[in-house]
């Protein structure tokens, strides 16, 4: 049984209805000024935002309205995944310009997809006018012991989930006018969140997470920043995908897989744990420098100094 409440007449709630509708179960207790949820006891409530915009993370010629919906939502849940969360609710905003109306079953269906793969179920949400289309997400989760960026400590190894460099790929495409391989642009267009394995990692001994979605070589100063330590990449390690060179794997954002720090992991039970799922140790953590800055980074070739790329910035225009 879903209780939703009853709500009243126009065309914003007629268009809630529609979602209600196309969502069924999948969504739970909507219609109520805020969601009342229930966290397990022992565990602490994690919650995250997360917002997707037109002409800012994607294009409408790229991607089907389905396509749109399933990225915005597990971009949001990637990051209860690098929390160690397991999934609550999903609280969504949306903005809908006209010429986008036609297109909400379609783009609720992406939605609806999305919560429905990770267990988490619609709570509530607002939807709006306005002059693109937007979506802001809200995950909420739980977890007995949340990672957290400020974990990692010196001896530490460095992990990343995954292979890097297909969304940076598929968005290089299309800006140079080009199709995207399929790899690539199932890698922009189908992200996943790496909900179990995030559990799995706090469960098996990780100090540190974060989910890359600003790219490697920029992501790992923030874990570097926030835990107070140096971080050294061995880019010789980073998997990057078939075609894809090693600087343009570091600098791919919206990636969503998870940089974990951690003692020595077994890389096997986790890929065994999780469908063959790569988890590659790719550097280091150190203690800083009595000279360093908080939140160094290097990166090494063989041993040997090399710099790192420039990251990705949204307010670097």
């Amino acid at each position: 049984m879903n209780d939703h409440l009853a709500m009243g007449p126009g065309r914003e709630f007629d268009a809630v209805r529609a979602l209600l509708a196309q969502w069924g179960p999948a969504a739970r207790g909507v219609g109520d000024d805020a969601a009342v949820l229930d966290v397990p006891v022992g565990e602490k409530l994690v919650v995250s935002t997360d917002s997707t915009v037109e002409e800012v993370h994607f294009r409408r010629a790229w991607l089907s309205a389905e396509e749109i919906g399933w990225r915005a939502t597990q971009a949001a849940l990637s990051d209860l995944a690098a929390m160690g969360a397991a999934p609550l609710g999903v609280l969504l905003a949306l903005t809908v310009p006209r010429d986008w109306r036609a297109a909400l079953p379609e783009l609720a269906a992406g939605i609806g997809a999305a919560t429905g793969a990770a267990g988490a179920p619609i709570v509530g949400g607002d939807v709006t006018d306005g002059d693109r289309l937007a979506l802001a997400i809200t995950v909420l989760g739980h977890a007995r012991r949340p990672l957290s960026r400020a974990g990692a400590r010196p001896g530490d190894v460095l992990y990343v989930t995954g292979v890097l460099g297909g969304p940076g790929a598929a968005l290089d495409a299309w800006m140079a006018g080009r199709e995207p391989g399929d790899v690539a642009r199932a890698r922009f267009a189908r992200p996943e969140a790496r909900i179990a394995a995030g559990q799995w990692l706090a469960a098996h001994g990780a100090t540190a997470a974060l989910d890359l979605s600003d790219g490697l070589a920029g992501d790992v100063a923030h874990l570097a920043a926030a835990s107070g330590v140096a971080c050294v990449l061995e880019l010789d390690a980073v998997p990057c995908l078939a075609g894809v060179r090693v600087d343009a794997a570091l600098q791919s954002g919206e990636e969503y897989e998870l940089l974990v720090a951690a003692p020595a992991m077994d890389a096997a039970a986790f890929a065994a744990a999780h469908a063959g799922l790569r988890l590659t140790a790719v550097g280091r953590v150190e203690a800083l420098s009595p000279v360093g800055a908080a939140g160094a980074v290097r990166a090494e070739r063989g041993g040997a100094p090399v710099a790192l790329p420039r990251a990705h910035d949204h307010f670097a225009r």
